[in-house]
């Protein structure tokens, strides 16, 4: 079967090929930049509830809610349904990747993103313009819309995941699954800049210009978005590819088996990486979901003023998923990276929860915050798991990647459910300060989750120093047998799972 590669369109001497370690040609840019976009748009319909939760409560109580009254009594009831929703949202969100994950490896990623975007698009037309626009306050009908849009948004992750690792394959290193990864972060900016400069015409209509951009950007992923180079090389476009009769292993022409779902879970690194996922994501997305209350309801800024420098918290995820990405590439492993990280994003968090009511220093600590747990949670859902894709059972195998980052997303978004439902209650009971020492517990939790990870980084390390070691003792050369074990006891190992 003649392999097919496309032309490069990009020199070897490129900056991104510097960068990247290596060529891309005009499909990679393309690809990479609807995955972003794509997922940047769910992220910013999903930011929107969080960016308008004091307009809803004041609305939900307000006495004109129902021709009965408020369909709430107090602020606290409310915020506390509030929370319910965020939890309903990610437990169906949890048990959405499980699936879709399945579902991303044995059906048509594309398909299944565009079919995806154009649901949850119309979830929160319903959620938040009809309800509002028709006067319909009612809980029930909230949590059905809500909940469905968690189960429909699961899609999102692990396709855009798999698309990229069929064109970016085991190659995609750090440097470039850390930019790609900022794509969550960019959706939440401009989910909130959505609500803070349209807030004074009624929060429906942040919930309508998030929901049209999506459905818009939905057909062009449809018509546009090439899941796969066998997808495009079954066009057969004249002058943007050739045939080659040789073949080379590591670049599949046809869509590859999918993997087992028990087998995915017993896969290197899966089930502690899952697990530490589960604690980190309860303290992202407490952030996601409650920055901007707590800067309303807790330092008693204006909603819009709040919802602007809440942006500062994505601003420092995006940053670290640059410089932590490129930087974890040239290290032996991603985990120790993330290990520091996690211990000095418990020292930021307990500033933050000192942090005096000013705009500058707010928005630099939220900046310190965001990089050392964005940058984190950014670098386990993305490049640790296309890291994954390294081991001998995935080999040649990318689209197994769907499957393994449902799993790790599914499991964060299960502890990050748990998070959400305890949140309001933590707050109303024991304060702001407690549900910040909350958030550091649960990072100490995440770094406790590694240390396996690290005890068998380590050993492993070792081990393969010792055999190389070994074999140039038993060599026939023993003449520079003593400057070649200096040369191995300097080497570094490339494990980076």
């Amino acid at each position: 079967m003649p392999r097919i590669r496309f032309r490069n369109d990009v020199s070897p001497d490129s900056f991104w090929a510097r960068i990247t370690g290596q060529k891309w040609s005009k499909y990679h840019y393309f690809v990479f930049a609807h995955t972003f976009m794509s997922y940047a748009m769910l992220h910013a319909t999903r930011k929107t509830l969080s960016t308008v939760k004091p307009s809803l409560i004041h609305t939900w109580t307000s006495n004109t809610s129902t021709p009965t009254g408020p369909i709430f009594p107090t602020q606290q009831a409310a915020a506390e349904f509030l929370g319910i929703l965020d939890t309903g949202f990610l437990i169906a969100y949890a048990i959405g990747l499980y699936i879709c994950g399945i579902l991303g490896d044995n059906y048509n990623p594309r398909r299944l993103l565009a079919f995806g975007m154009m649901a949850s698009s119309i979830c929160v037309l319903c959620f938040g313009y009809l309800t509002e626009t028709f006067h319909v306050y009612s809980p029930l009908i909230y949590s059905f819309l809500w909940i469905l849009n968690g189960f429909i948004q699961s899609v999102g992750w692990p396709v855009e995941v798999s698309i990229m690792g069929n064109w970016f394959g085991h190659n995609a290193r750090g440097a470039v699954m850390g930019a790609w990864s900022s794509c969550a972060s960019v959706g939440n900016i401009i989910g909130t800049l959505i609500a803070s400069y349209t807030l004074f015409l009624g929060y429906q209509y942040s919930f309508l210009i998030a929901c049209s951009l999506l459905f818009i950007y939905s057909f062009l992923v449809f018509f546009q978005l090439p899941s796969a180079p066998w997808e495009v090389s079954s066009e057969n476009l004249p002058g943007q590819m050739e045939e080659e009769q040789e073949e080379d292993p590591d670049e599949p022409t046809e869509r590859p088996p999918p993997i087992g779902f028990l087998k995915a879970w017993l896969l290197p690194g899966v089930i502690a990486y899952s697990l530490a996922y589960a604690c980190l994501k309860l303290v992202n997305y407490g952030f996601f979901f409650w920055l901007p209350f707590y800067l309303h309801a807790g330092l008693h800024w204006p909603e819009s003023y709040a919802d602007s420098l809440s942006t500062w918290y994505d601003v420092g995820g995006i940053l670290a998923a640059l410089l932590a990405g490129a930087f974890s590439d040239h290290m032996r492993s991603r985990t120790p990276v993330v290990f520091i990280m996690l211990l000095m994003a418990t020292v930021s968090l307990y500033i933050y929860a000192h942090s005096p009511e000013s705009y500058n220093w707010n928005a630099f600590l939220l900046l310190v915050a965001g990089f050392f747990i964005g940058g984190p949670a950014n670098m386990i859902s993305s490049s640790i798991t296309a890291d994954l894709g390294k081991c001998e059972q995935l080999r040649g195998n990318a689209e197994a990647l769907s499957t393994v980052t449902g799993i790790i997303d599914g499991t964060g978004s299960v502890g990050a459910a748990l998070g959400q439902w305890f949140i309001p209650s933590v707050q109303h009971w024991f304060g702001w300060d407690a549900v910040f020492y909350g958030f550091i517990v649960m990072i100490l939790c995440t770094a406790l989750c590694l240390c396996p990870v690290l005890y068998k980084e380590h050993k492993d390390r070792r081990h393969h120093r010792s055999e190389e070691v070994d074999a140039l003792l038993n060599s026939d050369s023993d003449e520079n047998a003593s400057d070649d074990i200096q040369e191995v006891r300097r080497r570094p190992t490339n494990s980076n799972v």
